[in-house]
C-alpha cells in the first residue's frame, strides 16, 4: 500500500447475505467488486474495504425490514463495520408495497430484499447497493465522504424495480417500495428466481424417470392409442391440466411442502411463500411434461410402424398422430409419476420450498473464520 493509499480515509462496508443460498451467490460477485464500484459511484478519494458475511440461516421472518436492520446494525458493531447491506430472499413490505429496500441512517444499516429486483437479480443489486451506501453514509453524516448529490427520490429513476420512496427523509429512515401490481408481479417472479427451480427440476429426476417407464409401457397399449384419437383437444387439454396439478398437490402434501401461519410468520408472509412453492414446482413439473413428452414423440415415432398404427385406427395416419399419442400418453404417465414422487430424497423436494433454507455443507462466515458443517 503506497503512502497516498494509507492517506485516504477507510471506509468498511459489510456485505452480508441471508439465508446463505441464493443471497451468497448474488453477494459473491457483488463482493469482489464493490470497492471499485464505490469509488466510481460514490467517493474516489475513500479508500473502500469490503467484507462478506453470511447471516441466519433462517432469518427472523417477524417484524419485516426493521428486525432485519436491527440484527444488522448488531452485526455491524460486533464486527466493528462503519456500515452494513444485508441482501435477502424474504419478500418484504412497507406501506402495503413490495419492499426493494430499505435504509437507516442512525443504524448505518440497509436492507435490500432480492426478489422485489425481479429476474435480474445480480444487475440490479449492483446499481443498487452503491447508491444505498451513498445514501446512508450521507443521510448519518458522515464527512469522510461527498455528500449525496441527488435526493432520495431519484432512486426511482436509477433502479426500475422502486416505485416510490416514503419514511422519514430528515431522520435517514427511507423505504424504497415497488409499484402495485407491476412490483407483485415482480416480487413473485424475483421468488420463482430465488428459489432456483432448474434445482427442483434436477430434484424430480426419479419422477422423470419414473414417468418414462409409465409412457413406454402405455405406448406397447393399443387401447391407449384409441383413446387419444376419440378424445378431443379440449378432453386431452384438461387431462394433462389435471395430470400436472395432480402431481404438484402431491409432492406439496407428501413432502409437507405448505407453509402455515405461526407466530413467527405472517399470514400474508406464509401466502407468499406457499405461491412461491406452488409457481416453482409449477415451472419445474411443465418442464419435465414437456421433456417427456419430447422423448414419448421420438420414442412413439420408432416403435410403433405407421401400418400398425393406421391398421388400430382404421384411417390413415400422419405425425400428428404420432403427437397426440405423446398427448394423452405424457399426460397420464405424469399422473403415474404423480404416485412414484413420494420416492423422491426428501431434502432435494423440500428444497422447492420457498421458506425452506439448508444450512449448505462447509460454508464460511468471516464473523469468526470457521467453516460450519451442515445441519
Amino acid at each position: 500500500m503506497t503512502h497516498s493509499e494509507q492517506q485516504r480515509p477507510e471506509i468498511v462496508v459489510g456485505l452480508v447475505a441471508t439465508p446463505p443460498d441464493h443471497p451468497a451467490r448474488v453477494a459473491a460477485p457483488l463482493t469482489a467488486e464493490l470497492a471499485a464500484r464505490l469509488a466510481d459511484r460514490v467517493d474516489a478519494d475513500v479508500r473502500w474495504t469490503v467484507r462478506e458475511g453470511w447471516g441466519e440461516v433462517a432469518p427472523r421472518r417477524d417484524g419485516g425490514a426493521e428486525a432485519l436492520l436491527d440484527d444488522l446494525a448488531q452485526r455491524r458493531a460486533d464486527d466493528q463495520w462503519d456500515i452494513a447491506i444485508c441482501l435477502t430472499d424474504l419478500p418484504l413490505h412497507a406501506a402495503r408495497m413490495p419492499l426493494v429496500a430499505q435504509t437507516s441512517a442512525r443504524r448505518r444499516v440497509a436492507v435490500v430484499s432480492l426478489p422485489a429486483l425481479g429476474l435480474q437479480q445480480l444487475r440490479a443489486a449492483r446499481a443498487a447497493v452503491p447508491d444505498l451506501v451513498s445514501r446512508v453514509l450521507t443521510d448519518a453524516s458522515d464527512e469522510r465522504v461527498q455528500s449525496a448529490g441527488w435526493a432520495p427520490a431519484e432512486m426511482a429513476r436509477r433502479i426500475p424495480a422502486v416505485h416510490k420512496v416514503v419514511g422519514e427523509a430528515d431522520g435517514g429512515e427511507l423505504s424504497y417500495v415497488a409499484s402495485g401490481l407491476i412490483g407483485r408481479v415482480r416480487l413473485l417472479t424475483g421468488m420463482v428466481r430465488a428459489n432456483r427451480p432448474g434445482r427442483a427440476l434436477l430434484g424430480l429426476s426419479k419422477l422423470l424417470v419414473g414417468a418414462f417407464g409409465t409412457a413406454a409401457f402405455a405406448l406397447t397399449t393399443d387401447t391407449i392409442w384409441q383413446m387419444g384419437d376419440a378424445l378431443g383437444g379440449l378432453r386431452l387439454t384438461v387431462i394433462m391440466l389435471l395430470g400436472l396439478i395432480a402431481l404438484v398437490a402431491w409432492l406439496i402434501v407428501a413432502h409437507d411442502l405448505w407453509e402455515k401461519p405461526d407466530r413467527g410468520t405472517s399470514v400474508e408472509l406464509a401466502r407468499l411463500f406457499n405461491l412461491g412453492t406452488v409457481l416453482t414446482l409449477t415451472l419445474a413439473t411443465a418442464v419435465s411434461y414437456v421433456v417427456l413428452f419430447v422423448g414419448t414423440a421420438l420414442v412413439g415415432a420408432l416403435l410403433i410402424d405407421t401400418s400398425v398404427l393406421e391398421q388400430t385406427l382404421q384411417r390413415p395416419v400422419d405425425f400428428t398422430d404420432y403427437l397426440t399419442l405423446a398427448w394423452i400418453t405424457s399426460s397420464l404417465a405424469t399422473v403415474g409419476g404423480a404416485i412414484g414422487s413420494g420416492l423422491e430424497n426428501e431434502e432435494t423436494v423440500r428444497a422447492a420450498a420457498y421458506g425452506y433454507h439448508p444450512e449448505p455443507d462447509g460454508w464460511r462466515d468471516e464473523k469468526d473464520g470457521q467453516p460450519h458443517s451442515g445441519s
